[in-house]
């Protein structure tokens, strides 16, 4: 439910708030008071197209807040996206936007910044808003389809889903047979590629480890030079770095105990002369194992000539073939999967079934709320000018697959008893369509519980109305007004009126009236002085000042206006 709306610098509104209860509520007043200007800002608030003509003139920007109770649906969707209770109420949900004057906006959700698709997705939970020309939506069919989807519970993220894989399979299908000659000459031309690579065999490190082994072989003799005389150096020869060290070793060794501070030199002599040992053993080993190898280093020059002639052929270095190969391999496959059209079909045909499955399940579901919904309606005709009149909910088979599924939903209509129910575009006029926008409205919100959008478990908890009731008149207009009533017994209802019928059925009645105003030093930024604005305010009335403004929606004599006035309250209040 809507709890409160609160508007700054919208359009002729400086400033304004409305506390909102439960059942049914009208706004009424004279025309171009402003009236609209509330539902545009709700709308605002709940995710709609920001315009800089909304805000004030002379005004930096527009704010709208709009407070609802919290459906429980929603508190998950809240606690996903980290939107915290409004002002610690955790019964609370509080939406705000704002534009400013260069058409930029800003939302936020409890007081968190928010974007515009979160508002939206709030918006599904919380109100379904009928405009003046609902009616135009009764003769577009993706909207009637999506009216009749809604009543019957129908989720078309399967089916779109079925539909796009089924569309897919066909179009890769399509393409392998229309391109299977050059499908085949690519694969042609890359497995012989493959094959070529696959001769040499590249292994991954392989390239590396051949020019490090190389090297040493090449290299053979002087690496054997050079180990043997390091070897002389460090022990073979007469004066070799070993036998000097264990001199010194001796000599320190005779009279360290005299002066502890030859001690650490003597450790470190000590230490290079295990480290000499262990230098020369390393050597001898070395040179047990390196004798040249003239075969292996024949062997490496042929395998690095292979490598390099293969990256000449590709124009990639060496080190790149193993990855090469790699990738053209995998392109075989893609290409072998690309050509082989019998698997693409199979792959097509099975899309196609899951698709008429997931139709058909969807056709079944639009036949069981067909009727039922044909029948509401019908029903909620009768005292809307239209007795005998018939609704109908009609299901046309397509010849052709649609997205949407197997068949299209036709709305038709007998305006009155007697006559075959027909298209209602070509048969209902403006001020008949009015009406049956207003009897499917009722007939779906009523219908509702059970059904809803993403979050809603059931019909959204306020439903507003703007002069959807535009066109009527008479004792049409007294059983639009008894039905927002009964429908305010079960969900808020906000309606914007120009039917003294209407507003004398509602339990609120709220006045927006215009006035011009001289708009003070401190007020919105202007100077004291500036030209006076036309602005808009809201205000609850009862009692004489209610009977006063329904005589006014009246009009006639002063004195027989308010008479009829209290008439018609009076009697309102005995039912």
């Amino acid at each position: 439910m809507l709890r409160r709306l609160a508007l700054r610098d919208v359009v002729i509104v400086a400033e304004l708030e409305v506390e909102l209860g439960p059942g049914f509520t009208v706004l009424t007043g004279e025309t171009g008071a402003g009236k609209s200007i509330l539902v545009d800002a709700l709308q605002l608030a709940l995710g709609g197209r920001a315009d800089a003509t909304l805000v004030r003139e002379g005004a930096a920007r527009a704010e709208v807040s709009a407070e609802f109770e919290l459906p429980a649906a929603l508190r998950p969707w809240l606690e996903e996206a980290g939107f915290a209770a409004a002002g610690g109420d955790e019964q609370a949900l509080l939406l705000r936007r704002t534009v400013d004057a260069q058409g930029k906006s800003r939302a936020w959700v409890n007081g968190s910044p928010a974007t515009v698709a979160q508002l939206r997705e709030a918006a599904e939970a919380l109100v379904d808003i009928h405009g003046q020309h609902a009616w135009q939506s009764l003769t577009r069919p993706a909207a009637v389809r999506a009216l009749l989807d809604e009543q019957a519970g129908v989720d078309a993220e399967p089916l779109a889903a079925a539909w796009k894989a089924w569309r897919e399979a066909l179009a890769r299908c399509e393409a392998a047979t229309a391109q299977r000659d050059a499908l085949a000459r690519d694969r042609e031309r890359l497995a012989w590629q493959v094959g070529e690579l696959d001769k040499l065999a590249p292994g991954a490190d392989e390239w590396a480890t051949l020019e490090a082994e190389h090297q040493r072989l090449a290299h053979g003799q002087a690496l054997i030079d050079g180990a043997r005389a390091a070897l002389a150096a460090v022990s073979d020869d007469e004066a070799n770095a070993a036998a000097l060290v264990g001199r010194a070793v001796d000599a320190l060794d005779e009279v360290a105990r005299y002066d502890a501070t030859l001690e650490p030199v003597l450790e470190v002599l000590r230490g290079a002369a295990l480290q000499l040992d262990d230098a020369a053993h390393t050597l001898s080993a070395y040179l047990g194992r390196a004798e040249p190898d003239p075969e292996r280093l024949a062997a490496l020059d042929a395998r690095l000539a292979a490598w390099v002639g293969q990256a000449r052929r590709y124009k990639r270095t060496p080190a790149e073939l193993p990855a090469l190969l790699a990738q053209w391999k995998h392109e075989l496959q893609g290409l072998d999967a690309a050509a082989d059209v019998q698997a693409l079909q199979q792959a097509a045909a099975e899309a196609e079934r899951a698709w008429r499955a997931e139709a058909e399940r969807v056709s079944r579901q639009r036949k069981r709320a067909a009727r039922p919904l044909a029948e509401a309606v019908t029903a909620a005709m009768q005292p809307l000018g239209m007795a005998g009149g018939r609704f109908e909910v009609a299901l046309l088979p397509h010849d052709e697959p649609q997205s949407f599924g197997l068949e299209s939903v036709e709305l038709r209509v007998a305006g009155h008893a007697g006559s075959t129910p027909r298209p209602l575009a070509k048969v209902a006029s403006g001020g008949e369509l009015s009406r049956l926008a207003l009897a499917i409205a009722v007939t779906t919100a009523q219908r509702g519980e059970g059904r809803g959008g993403r979050h809603a478990a059931a019909t959204p908890p306020t439903l507003v109305f703007d002069e959807i009731d535009a066109g009527v008149g008479g004792t049409v207009a007294d059983s639009v007004g008894r039905l927002m009533k009964q429908l305010g017994g079960s969900v808020q209802v906000l309606a914007v009126t120009h039917l003294a019928q209407v507003a004398a059925c509602a339990d609120h009645h709220w006045v927006v009236s215009k006035a011009l105003t001289q708009m003070a030093e401190s007020g919105k930024g202007r100077a004291k002085g500036a030209p006076a604005q036309t602005l808009s305010a809201v205000a609850p009335v009862e009692g004489e000042a209610r009977v006063a403004e329904i005589a006014r929606m009246l009009g006639g004599e002063r004195l027989s206006g308010t008479a009829h006035a209290q008439a018609m309250l009076g009697a309102r209040a005995a039912r």
